[in-house]
């Protein structure tokens, strides 16, 4: 089936304006049965871009940072562009940092939907690149960050030294990946030094809008309890099948996208101005050394955000 013109159209601008695609590349489409569509729309824009365009479809992976089947890890390397429109995320996994490492630009799409697709993507890039290097360069003087919201949250992550990455989706540099739509600055804290308690009333991935606050008590960078029913019981779960190192803080970031809401679908739901996210797991693509195989995001929205004890966030609204 045809993909529609809005999609085509949303794919188009992905592969020229935010990953550059030259007419002598080849592009590489890794999808599955409930990405197809967006798949095959970015297939179809790739055509009329690039020298060879193709696409695969694989099963959907159980959880995010589930590596793909070796064949197309293999193939991932030897293309110059690699799309993956997803069910689950590929971003943290050995077969995208494989990739990277060679040259290839990687652009994950996971949990993408048409609306997501068609809305995020029409967001002003420059809009979303200025804010982003703002963050980012206060982030990068910062030594440590403290989270306040109304839900409940109370957290410190320090922060010095760590490397602070904007993702603002434009990915045209060699070994270029991130998100695709994106907008957002983040960072792995220091691993086991982050204390305190995050209260998630957005969403959380792989579990969608949350129906109630789900609060998780850190200390020294491990997630200790989990409070707030059955979403809670759940996240807990999903953590605990990879240990303790499923429970270590991995990230922390800040969204830049005027266009991204939250729906329950966590590509855009963290990418969405006024909303922060912590998430547990993988790390080692933001510098960090824990390699396991799960990476959970969870959203806080309306926070308020201090930097080194000043704040530059109010409920939400960048104030400095």
């Amino acid at each position: 089936m045809a993909a529609n013109t809005r999609l085509i159209k949303a794919a188009r601008t992905a592969l020229k304006d935010y990953l550059g695609l030259y007419e002598d590349e080849t592009l590489l489409v890794v999808a599955d049965e409930n990405t197809y569509e967006v798949g095959s729309a970015l297939y179809e824009a790739g055509k009329e871009l690039c020298k060879e365009s193709f696409l695969l479809q694989m099963k959907p992976r159980e959880e995010n940072g589930q590596e793909p089947p070796d064949q197309i890890a293999e193939l991932m390397k030897t293309v110059d562009v690699v799309v993956c429109p997803t069910t689950k995320s590929l971003t943290h996994t050995d077969a995208r940092r494989n990739a990277s490492k060679l040259g290839v630009r990687v652009a994950t799409m996971p949990g993408i939907t048409k609306d997501i697709m068609t809305r995020c993507l029409s967001a002003d890039a420059e809009e979303i690149v200025t804010l982003t290097n703002h963050l980012t360069k206060l982030l990068e003087r910062t030594k440590e960050v403290r989270v306040v919201s109304k839900s409940g949250t109370d957290l410190i992550l320090p922060v010095k030294g760590m490397n602070i990455i904007p993702s603002t989706g434009v990915l045209k540099k060699i070994g270029a990946s991130g998100n695709l739509p994106s907008g957002e600055v983040f960072c792995a804290p220091q691993e086991g030094k982050t204390n305190g308690v995050v209260v998630f009333d957005g969403s959380i991935a792989g579990i969608g809008k949350l129906e109630e606050p789900v609060k998780v008590t850190i200390k020294d960078g491990i997630a200790v309890s989990f409070e707030g029913g059955k979403e809670a019981i759940l996240l807990e779960k999903m953590l605990d099948k990879h240990g303790e190192k499923g429970k270590w803080v991995a990230e922390f970031g800040i969204g830049t996208n005027p266009k991204a809401k939250i729906t329950g679908q966590i590509l855009e739901d963290e990418k969405a101005i006024g909303t922060i996210h912590i998430a547990f797991g993988n790390n080692i693509s933001m510098g960090g050394t824990n390699n396991v195989h799960v990476h959970i995001d969870g959203l806080v929205k309306k926070p308020d955000l201090y930097l080194d004890g000043e704040m530059i966030m109010v409920r939400g609204k960048v104030v400095l």
